[in-house]
């Protein structure tokens, strides 16, 4: 008994150790957790969010007054990669506070890059979040940051 708490515990201590540290970046509309050592760009209102090693990006633009109809928003999604995907390889459901959330996956056979891309789109209202990481780095630690990092964008309106 007393070898399994001594694992638990060396367990726990292990993982809070190893657990990445993050700020948060605010916007009037949006938070999203930006892991330590990363940087941060505001470039005309598209944020970038990268490792110094710039080996990848996590880019978010949003829209307000866009008149998109939901039939075309995936249609849209699938232009910005000039991607002959079928539009069901873009999956949507019901998101936070009434969005409707957009999930691609796509990988560019020439630049060699991963891309995941959510929309979130309300009315006349839309955010635009994605991933591109090199294929050579997108697996242990950069994948875990840039997925934890993706996954804690939250809208507030």
């Amino acid at each position: 008994m007393m070898k399994k708490i001594l694992f638990f515990s060396a367990m726990l201590t292990g993982s809070l150790f190893f657990a990445q540290k993050a700020k948060v970046y605010e916007s009037p509309n949006y938070s999203i957790n930006v892991p330590d050592g990363w940087k941060s760009t505001n470039d005309s209102e598209i944020i970038n969010i990268f490792p110094t090693s710039q080996i990848g990006a996590i880019t978010i633009s949003e829209y307000h007054d866009l008149t998109l109809p939901k039939e075309e928003v995936k249609k849209f999604i699938l232009a910005l990669y000039q991607s002959q995907d079928q539009e069901n390889k873009v999956k949507d459901k019901k998101g936070q506070k009434g969005y409707t959330e957009y999930l691609y996956e796509h990988f560019d056979e020439k630049e060699k890059l991963f891309w995941i891309t959510k929309v979130f789109q309300k009315d006349k209202n839309l955010y635009l979040v994605s991933i591109n990481c090199g294929q050579k780095f997108w697996n242990g630690n950069y994948m875990t940051q840039f997925n934890e990092t993706f996954n804690s964008f939250k809208i507030k309106k």
